[in-house]
């Protein structure tokens, strides 16, 4: 049995090492084959197009695995239509998919398992409405107080982030350091610029120097 792996944070201030830990485990003690670990970093699962998840999807359709686990069905996405379109997309290829610490998978011939899938992914939307709402009632408030809203204005050179990516292969963190600026700042001027990067599925996303692949978007 060869499992793919999806890990997902939202920020790049995260990491996934937990997630990744968990699932390699899991397929360590069932004596599965790691079929490709597929890492999106600073992507919100509301997003039904992410760079790691439309490669698996596309390895999915070409039978590079048989199944797809992750920790959490939020981790795969926050949006129940979207979620519904890719769980169709991974039966109609043979693919099952797993979501690990929350016991369900759809290759069990038990209906209630993807009851609770549906339920849960409902939840699941059901919270980031919720974060949204919160967040921009605290938005509001703050601006009939007054209050000056959004990052500050940074002055930096967004070539030199595209070269200390492409060149030195420094972390979005390592970046954000040497120039004074939050890793995310640096990670979206980066995709800004017109670069699209695309890390190999062999291994998974470290925070150090590492070859990649850039392709134009």
């Amino acid at each position: 049995m060869r499992c793919a792996i999806y890990a997902r944070v939202s920020t790049t201030d995260q990491t996934c090492e937990m997630q990744l830990r968990e699932l390699r485990e899991y397929i360590s003690r069932r004596g599965w084959q790691n079929g490709g670990e597929y890492i999106d970093t600073g992507f919100s699962g509301a997003k039904a197009s992410r760079p790691a998840l439309d490669r698996l999807m596309a390895d999915a359709a070409k039978r590079k695995f048989d199944c797809v686990a992750v920790w959490k069905i939020d981790r795969f996405g926050r949006s129940v239509l979207h979620l519904n379109q890719q769980l169709a997309a991974l039966t109609g290829h043979g693919v099952r998919f797993i979501a690990t610490s929350q016991s369900l998978d759809t290759d069990e011939k038990n209906p209630t398992s993807r009851l609770l899938l549906q339920i849960l992914a409902s939840v699941a939307e059901f919270e980031r409405e919720m974060i949204r709402e919160r967040t921009l009632s605290g938005i509001r408030a703050a601006q009939a107080a007054g209050k000056v809203v959004g990052r500050p204005k940074r002055v930096f050179r967004r070539d030199e982030v595209v070269r200390l990516r492409d060149v030195e292969g420094l972390s979005w963190r390592a970046i954000g350091k040497k120039l004074g600026i939050p890793a995310m700042t640096a990670l979206d001027s980066y995709r800004q610029s017109g670069c699209t990067e695309t890390v190999a599925s062999e291994s998974p996303v470290s925070s150090g120097k590492r070859k990649k692949k850039i392709a134009a978007a």
